[in-house]
Order: C-alpha cells, then structure tokens, then sequence
C-alpha cells in the first residue's frame, strides 16, 4: 500500500505545526490527547508551558503530520507559550461553552496570536465541552458570528465524548494544506514542508522543521 502511495503523483506528505490556544481548564490537553490518543483524561492536570504531540493523517490525496503544541493557559507562562506561536500554520483557539468567561478572553488570544504569528495562518474558533449543554453559557450563534466577523473557521466539540474533535482537527489541517499548497503562508512551516514530491521530508527539511517548530 506505502508504494502505491509513493508513486502517486497526487500524493504529498508536509509537517506542519498547529498550536491549541485559550484560557486554562477549557480542556485542550484532551483535545490534543482526545485526537492523537483517543484518551480522555478525567484528572488532567494543569499544562505547564508547553507540551507536544504528533499524529499523521491522510486527508483525500495527501498526508499531514500534525505537530500539535498543547500551551498553558496561565499568564505567568505567556512568554515561554508565544514562542511557539512563530512557528506554527494553524492553530485552535479553545474556550469553554459553559464559561461565558473562557469565550470573552478569545479577542485578546487572537490578538496575542497574531502578533506572533503568520497573519495568514488558519485559526478555528472551537468551543469545547458540548456534553455539558445544560450548562451552556455561550450561545452558538454568537460564537459563530464572532468567528465569521474575525474570519475564523468555528466548530463545537466534546474531547470527553469525541464529538467533533477528529472533524475539527481535519478541516483545519486541510485548509492548512490548502494554503502551504497556494503559498499563502509564509512563515512557519512554509520554507520545511515539501510538496513537490511524494513522501516528501529530506533529513535537510526535517532538521529545518525542528528549529522550526521550537523558535526562539
């Protein structure tokens, strides 16, 4: 099957960094577990700077690995978090649907994001916790009409029952796709990922992708 793969024409593997933004307790370290592990820790514990895993996945005709940076919430590690803003082509700017206060921090996540970051990275506004729906304090709609006026791609999730989390992950990583492909992203990943042949990472643009992904 892996050659029929590599003899494909229309087939491209890239690297690319995506970072899980917002406030602390908003439940992105299950999103990133959820996805790369399928677990769901009851007693996860508060993320402490910057924690890291990978998947790869295979979207139509290409594959991405995911590099996916877990960072804390907290602002006493806001300076060592916006570091790994540099490097990254897409990124997931969680809150909590049942704390109204996890989603008003949003506009100032987004501003931090994009201070650091390509302005033409994907985003996607994710509210997560859709199992406790009778807690909801965000209402859909306004969420979305947030993302719509930022340009922002939207989704709900549950990293406790799975909802939407593979769904959320994929769009972003094929609309990230789409622009590395397009050359619409610049920084980040733009210089390491390889599309022009298939399977395609030298060591050279692996070492690249390294640095990359843990700027200064």
């Amino acid at each position: 099957m892996s050659h029929n793969l590599a003899s494909s024409e229309n087939f491209f593997t890239c690297v690319c960094a995506v970072v899980l933004i917002g406030e602390s307790g908003v439940g992105k370290s299950n999103l990133l577990s959820r996805f790369t592990k399928n677990e769901f820790l009851h007693d996860s514990r508060t993320t402490i700077g910057v924690e890291f895993s990978t998947r790869t996945v295979q979207l139509d005709n290409f594959t991405i690995k995911a590099q996916i940076w877990d960072t804390a919430g907290l602002e006493r590690y806001r300076a060592i978090t916006s570091a790994y803003y540099r490097g990254a082509v897409g990124a997931l700017l969680v809150y909590d649907i049942s704390k109204h206060l996890t989603y008003e921090s949003a506009e100032r996540w987004l501003k931090e994001l994009y201070d650091h970051a390509d302005p033409h990275m994907v985003v996607m506004l994710v509210g997560n916790k859709k199992d406790l729906e009778s807690l909801r304090t965000v209402p859909t709609e306004e969420a979305k009409d947030f993302a719509d006026k930022k340009g922002l791609m939207f989704m709900e999730t549950s990293a406790l029952d799975s909802t939407n989390v593979e769904a959320a992950f994929n769009e972003v990583l094929t609309a990230i796709h789409k622009k590395v492909a397009s050359r619409e992203v610049t920084r980040g990943s733009i210089s390491a990922v390889t599309l022009s042949s298939p399977l395609g990472l030298t060591r050279e643009a692996q070492e690249e992708r390294k640095g990359c992904c843990k700027s200064s």
